[in-house]
């Protein structure tokens, strides 16, 4: 397991630093995030983590227990983000944005847009067409969904992100109502024929998140 980032390093304020945590725990990586918002200053520099979380289910701040049917051995955890319940495991990339949204002036809704726009143009890398919903925030191919959002704003600051399901067992999202929904399908870039890699996947990531946020 990588170790946490250490929080509170800031060499400029519109610098985005960029960590790669590999396989991480999931509530020590949450209190991480809470720890670096809490101590922010206007000078903190903001950042991106990559990683991936051993398996684990996570009920947003007004998610139902309904949705969780049969979740086994697979521990549950009530976070502080938005939405419903998801899971996340091995084989998904995980990408958290530690952003100062004042600074930058970006609002909410922007960096959902953003976030949804980065994951479009990774796909169409592939020649994947992909959208975005309504009401309903994530990345679509088709009908199925291939990332996932929950964003919460502290101090005018945004952490936890997005998942991208890369190459990963899919079952235990059939155990849930995958963010509040009964019929919804799941997908995968593995499923879709795409033959990557988690660190590959975050390198383009990277790439079209910091010209999106550039050109905003």
């Amino acid at each position: 397991m990588s170790a946490l980032p250490e929080t509170g390093q800031a060499p400029e304020a519109n610098h985005l630093a960029v960590q790669h945590l590999g396989l991480a725990d999931y509530e020590s990586t949450w209190r991480s995030m809470q720890s670096l918002t809490a101590s922010r200053t206007p000078d903190t520099v903001d950042e991106l983590w990559f990683l991936e979380h051993p398996p684990v289910y996570t009920l947003g701040r007004n998610g139902k227990q309904e949705h969780l049917h049969d979740t086994g051995d697979i521990p549950v955890i009530q976070v502080d983000r938005g939405g419903q319940v998801t899971y996340h495991g091995p084989g998904q990339l995980v990408v958290y944005a530690l952003l100062d949204l004042t600074r930058r002036r970006l609002g909410v809704q922007s960096l959902v847009r953003l976030l949804e726009q980065t994951v479009i143009d990774l796909l169409a890398d592939y020649q994947v067409p992909a959208h975005r919903r309504d009401k309903a925030p994530g990345v679509y191919v088709e009908d199925r969904k291939i990332a996932a959002l929950g964003l919460r704003i502290k101090k005018g600051c945004s952490f936890h992100g997005l998942s991208l399901n890369v190459d990963m067992d899919l079952a235990p999202f059939k155990r849930i109502n995958p963010w509040g929904f009964s019929d919804l399908e799941v997908t995968c870039m593995a499923s879709l024929g795409i033959d990557t890699s988690l660190d590959a996947t975050a390198s383009r990531f990277q790439g079209h998140f910091e010209k999106l946020l550039h050109n905003t």
